[in-house]
Formats: structure tokens, C-alpha cells, sequence
């Protein structure tokens, strides 16, 4: 269990915040298989401010996914502030601030990774939201640092925490890293020795046995999947058992994973549209079906498919090949 402010999560498994794939549809999937808290995709306070119909569009929170984390990406105290009195119209349980996101046209604009490079005015960005979301815990993801000459995860944290976030997510990378190489579980505990509020480690954790190994090696209070969960929702589910029980769950079986990629296509066709739906739900089936028996084949041909019905179809069409094949292996 994890408590962050006046929020008690069912377990200490987080959904990490992604862009472009933590909508509603797949938050509600990962709250389904076990994940303590959801984490929403990065909403643009100066979109928000200016009140862009698709950036509004992004608080959607479905009763569902509850609770759900959303998360703020801007540069200046100012739209923060007036983002999270937006936000704090809406049923989401917390608000984050990126300060984390490596992407050149994030942090090219002095959003995301390039706050933490200065942690007084990070501290003036967490402070303004913390009085426009009096009744709502404000918490921080940021990374181990720019680069491997400037490593301020440490700092970063202690003026968050002063200025009133209630919580911490650290990525142990820095900005010029990316998602490249390995995480660094070492700053995760320097920044839990350093602070007294909930520090989350995020970063390379793909199994349940890495979770336990995250916890274990840096004494972090909670434990938040991002690429792990990639066409992976069973992560969660996983972790959960294996944390409660020390036994290990079968991987999700060709039926399961398609089953699941059906519901999902239904999901995000429901929540985006038809088009819009359709080709996002691309990758995400690339991400159900890898490893799978001829899947990069099976890729190709969902690359080209430009409604939700034929995309279904495909899915049903590839688990009879599994099947088939499977049961020829069996015969020979």
C-alpha cells in the first residue's frame, strides 16, 4: 500500500505516464490487470490555457481507471498554475509535473527535463501549483540529471519537497540518455535517503522480479512500469502477485494477448474515433503480438489496415494461424 497526501493507493504498482499511449483505454486496461495508480499522458498547459479542444479532451477520466495521476508539461509558474486550477476541476487524484521528458521538442521549449536543470525555479513551478490544487497532492517525475556532468536528482528533489510535492518519481537516466543503456537504481536511493516524502523508482523494471529488485536495492516506496507495459499490461498483475506471493504468474497466453488486443481496438475506436483510432491501434498490436509466432509479418500487413473491423479480422485471422500452426507442431 502507498499514500501519497490525502491519497491511498491499493498497492505501490504506478502506471507510468507515456505519451501517446496512456489514454483512458489503456489506463483502463492496466488498472484492470492490478496497477495501484494510472498515470494520464503529458497534457501542454499553454494548449490547455488557450483552450485547444484536443488538449481539453486529454482530462477525460473514466470512472473506471480511478485513481489517476495527471500530468502537467509546461515552462513558466504561470500556465502551471492556471493548468492545475483546470485540472482540479476534474476527478483526477493528483497532479504531477513532468520535469522528466528527454524529448528535443520538450525540453528544446524549457519544458519537461530542462526544469530540473534549475531546481530553484522548479521549486517556484511546484510551489504555484500546490496553491492552485489545495485539495489534491502535487507530485514531480524528473530523471537522475542533464547529463553525466550534472547529476542533481538529489537537489531536485529536497526543493520540490520544500515547495510542497508530496511525492517524487525519479528515472534513473539522465535527459542526454533517453531510454538508452541502463537505468541507475543508485540515484533512486540517494534521493530516498535525501527526502522524507514517497520517492517512486522508475526505469528498466520489465518483470516482476526487477520490481522486487528495485525496492530491495533502493528502499523507494512504490515501483512505476512504463515501456515494461508496452503491449504488457499483464505487468501489473504480474508484479502484484509475485510481490503478495513470491510465486510467479504464466505469461499470458496467444488467446489472452489477442483477447485483450480486440478489447483494446474497441477502447480507443470508442474514446478517439474511427480514424484516429484505428491507426493508433497499430502499434499497439505490433506491441500484443511480438514474439509471436511470424508477428513481424503480421505487423506489415496491420500497417496498411485503415479500419477498426478489418483490424479485428486480422486479429482473428492470425490467432487461427497460431492455432493451426500449434497444432501441426503437435501432430509432427
Amino acid at each position: 500500500m502507498l499514500k501519497i497526501g490525502n491519497v491511498e493507493l491499493e498497492n505501490n504498482v504506478i502506471l507510468a505516464p507515456m505519451a501517446g499511449v496512456c489514454n483512458p483505454s489503456f489506463r483502463v486496461l492496466a488498472k484492470e490487470m492490478g496497477a495501484g495508480m494510472v498515470c494520464a499522458e503529458m497534457v501542454a498547459t499553454k494548449a490547455l490555457q488557450h483552450g485547444n479542444a484536443k488538449t481539453r479532451s486529454m482530462l477525460t477520466i473514466l470512472p473506471e481507471e480511478k485513481p489517476v495521476s495527471m500530468q502537467l508539461m509546461g515552462c513558466d509558474a504561470e500556465s502551471m498554475r492556471i493548468a492545475a486550477e483546470l485540472v482540479a476541476e476534474t476527478d483526477a487524484a493528483i497532479v504531477d509535473i513532468n520535469m522528466g521528458c528527454p524529448a528535443n521538442k520538450v525540453h528544446k521549449a524549457g519544458s519537461g527535463a530542462a526544469l530540473a536543470r534549475d531546481p530553484e525555479n522548479a521549486a517556484r513551478i511546484v510551489e504555484a501549483v500546490v496553491k492552485a490544487v489545495p485539495n489534491k497532492p502535487v507530485t514531480v517525475k524528473f530523471r537522475k540529471g542533464w547529463d553525466d556532468d550534472n547529476i542533481n536528482a538529489v537537489e531536485v528533489a529536497k526543493a520540490v519537497e520544500q515547495a510542497g510535492a508530496r511525492a517524487v518519481a525519479v528515472h534513473g537516466r539522465t535527459a542526454k540518455q533517453m531510454y538508452q543503456g541502463h537505468a541507475d537504481w543508485s540515484i533512486i536511493s540517494a534521493v530516498k535517503a535525501a527526502v522524507s516524502i514517497p520517492v517512486i523508482g522508475n526505469g528498466d523494471v520489465t518483470s516482476p522480479q526487477k520490481a522486487v529488485q528495485l525496492l530491495k536495492e533502493t528502499g523507494c516506496d512504490g515501483v512505476m512500469i512504463g515501456r515494461g507495459s508496452l503491449g504488457n499490461p499483464w505487468i501489473f498483475r504480474a508484479v502484484t502477485h509475485y510481490m503478495a506471493t513470491g510465486e510467479e504468474l504464466p505469461m499470458p497466453t496467444a488467446e489472452e494477448r489477442i483477447r485483450v488486443a480486440l478489447r483494446h481496438t474497441d477502447l480507443l475506436v470508442d474514446e478517439k474515433g474511427e480514424y484516429v483510432g484505428t491507426r493508433e491501434m497499430r502499434k499497439h498490436i505490433a506491441w500484443y503480438t511480438k514474439g509471436l509466432r511470424d508477428s513481424n509479418q503480421f505487423r506489415d500487413k496491420i500497417n496498411l489496415i485503415e479500419t477498426s473491423q478489418s483490424l479485428k479480422e486480422a486479429l482473428n485471422d492470425y490467432y487461427e494461424y497460431l492455432v493451426r500452426h500449434e497444432a501441426q507442431e503437435v501432430l509432427i
